[in-house]
């Protein structure tokens, strides 16, 4: 099999005009960035904003292991599978980051022949929103210093600066840094932390933000600080709102793109879900609802985490109500979460199956919960055996999921029909009563607890002192009635990451709390989960180099 780059590399694509036109999309409504990719036009929106909505599919997945799952390969996959079944389809997908892509992760583009093209394009610079992002993270960050050092007239308390830095790289020295050494000219001394680029706020704004209007009014909600008398300043005071929003004026339109079969995808947006809340824009979304019959999207990491902030924030938030939701997960990973070590998951261990599938079964119940229909995809490997695959199978349906079994990595769109097929077979069959799991005017508290044992199946939850005081701050504020995004580990349905499959009896701490007013929602801090990650030993950055003539090898 050939590797992911190679097959990308290989992909016959289509101008982006041929891609658009399978949505019904004039050139005149795209912005090129080259042959294969393309900015969409507000004039496509408001021609098409009043078209009935096509179906909503989320997919979403068990608790990632390092053996796997598949869920971007998988959402392609279905785009392509859904295309061969005659539907008019899409796929929206969030931007990769940096950070990953040259650390442990790789590329978020999905793997073999269900992946989304150009692949080098879409892993690195792609149409610059993330650069645009970071360069109003940071004028905002400049102009916050510039106040306090030109005067101070808003009485900020630099012991109370809220607002960091970011770049878009795994870069764990710039966690916490001290800024303003050198001459009185060089600005104020204090210290400031860096964050990656996707959990910055900016980045939840453009994510959520309906037009540029909306996006100016939310990027002058933005705490940076707070007074003397403990007052929050906002980047409105500061006068930032006009230039941040102008960096952001051609990143907020979404991308289109295709798979490598064609299809057409909206990939737009990349908050991380384990420290932000893990969807692509808003904007792509509902654009992709009024061109396509069918709409597969993605939610980052597992369903405690991408999926309940999809259902509680951006659905909330968007007014959208997805149809179904698809579960993806594997043998190899379910083997790894009733305990077998990497190097074994190749072999048979019905046991381990057993005692792991139970990390399958909460994610079921928590997407009941929501009143939504659910389907598991099962991504085939050919370790797995016919009594593995026998097992899986029944215990989802015992469970009233429909299940499939997909091999899109391998055969794209052909190894997704039986999967797109269990789909719509749902769609027609079942209702969607989507409701969020907790009203939003209850207090911080409550839902956040609501989240922690009814998702994660905590007993309790306990909060550091710190965190206490800045809930019962924020609500003294007016902000208590907003949403709550959990920044939490992915691999656990706990807060510790060695807690696999499904754990009982544990507590989840909230160690940090603060509010994202622009965005509009509280974000919770659990465990030891960080908005800056590192690098490992051994980074994929080491792996990827590029040619003489410019091709570009080891991106995964």
């Amino acid at each position: 099999m050939k590797s992911d780059i190679e097959i990308a590399q290989e992909a016959k694509m289509l101008h982006i005009c041929e891609v658009a036109a399978k949505l019904g999309i004039s050139e005149d409504e795209l912005e090129f960035y080259g042959k294969y990719k393309a900015k969409l036009t507000d004039g496509l929106w408001e021609r098409v904003k009043n078209n009935k909505d096509g179906k909503l599919v989320l997919v979403t997945a068990i608790n990632p292991t390092p053996a796997g799952e598949g869920k971007t390969t998988t959402t392609a996959g279905i785009g392509e599978a859904m295309a061969k079944l005659g539907k008019k389809a899409a796929i929206a997908l969030r931007e990769p980051s940096l950070g990953p892509c040259f650390g442990i992760k790789g590329g978020a583009a999905g793997g073999g022949y269900a992946q989304v093209v150009p692949m080098e394009d879409l892993n690195l610079h792609f149409t610059g929103d993330f650069h645009a992002i970071t360069s109003a993270n940071n004028l905002l960050a400049a102009m916050l210093d510039n106040h306090i050092k030109q005067g101070n007239a808003l009485k900020i308390d630099t012991n109370q600066i809220v607002w960091k830095r970011c770049v878009d790289m795994n870069d764990r020295v710039l966690r916490n840094i001290v800024v303003g050494l050198g001459r009185p000219v060089d600005g104020v001394v204090r210290e400031d932390h860096f964050i990656i680029s996707v959990a910055s706020e900016i980045m939840a704004i453009l994510c959520l933000a309906e037009n540029i209007s909306d996006l100016k009014e939310r990027l002058g909600k933005i705490i940076v600080a707070y007074n003397y008398d403990g007052e929050p300043v906002t980047a409105c005071q500061l006068n930032a709102v006009g230039a941040m929003a102008a960096l952001l004026k051609d990143a907020i339109k979404p991308n289109l793109v295709q798979t490598v079969e064609n299809t057409p995808a909206f990939v737009h947006g990349g908050p991380f879900a384990n420290i932000a809340h893990g969807c692509n824009s808003v904007r792509a979304t509902k654009t992709a609802l009024k061109l396509a019959d069918v709409v597969i999207t993605e939610a980052g990491f597992g369903a405690d985490l991408g999926a309940e902030k999809f259902l509680d924030i951006k659905c909330r938030v968007a007014g959208l109500k997805p149809d179904a939701a698809v579960l993806v997960a594997t043998v190899r990973a379910l083997k790894y979460n009733g305990g077998v070590p990497k190097n074994q998951l190749g072999e048979e261990n019905l046991s381990a199956l057993k005692e792991g599938i139970e990390n399958l079964g909460k994610h079921i119940e928590n997407i009941a919960k929501y009143n939504i229909p659910c389907i598991v995809a099962l991504n085939r490997f050919v370790s797995d055996t016919d009594t593995e695959l026998k097992f899986v199978k029944e215990y989802c349906e015992k469970r009233g999921c429909g299940f499939a079994l997909s091999e899109v990595w391998e055969h794209g769109g052909d190894g997704g029909t039986e999967l797109a097929e269990e789909i719509l077979r749902t769609l027609e069959t079942k209702e969607s009563n989507y409701a969020p799991i907790y009203d939003e005017k209850l207090p911080i508290k409550d839902k956040i607890e609501i989240i922690a044992k009814e998702i994660y199946g905590a007993s309790g939850v306990t909060y550091d002192a710190a965190a206490s005081s800045a809930i019962e701050r924020l609500e003294k504020l007016g902000y208590g009635q907003l949403p709550v995004c959990m920044a939490k580990n992915q691999y656990s349905l706990s807060d510790d990451p060695a807690k696999l499959g499904r754990p009982s009896g544990f507590n989840v701490n909230i160690r940090e709390v603060y509010v994202s007013a622009g965005a509009g929602f509280i974000v919770a801090i659990t465990g030891t989960v960080m908005t800056m990650p590192g690098l490992p030993l051994h980074p994929a950055a080491e792996k990827i180099d590029v040619s003489d003539d410019g091709i570009i090898t080891g991106l995964s």
